[in-house]
């Protein structure tokens, strides 16, 4: 392998919505970062089967929602 061409792989902390947290190794930041989740599968309705409003963190919704809202019907 080349050296030097690829990201450094290396611990995070990953906290879920709820709060709970665990280590996994990965490419995110840098040594000993948090990586907050806004959904998880604890609370998207993909996985619970639910209906709630997802939030619509700084408008990506939204903005989806304005690109995309033509399309399929």
């Amino acid at each position: 392998m080349k050296k030097d061409i690829h990201p450094a792989y290396h611990t995070i902390t990953v906290e879920m919505t709820d709060g709970t947290t665990y280590q996994t190794r990965s490419t995110y930041g840098s040594e000993g970062d948090t990586l907050k989740l806004d959904i998880d599968p604890k609370t998207h309705p993909a996985w619970t089967g639910g209906s709630q409003q997802l939030l619509d963190r700084g408008g990506r919704v939204s903005k989806f929602k304005n690109k995309f809202g033509g399309l399929g019907g």
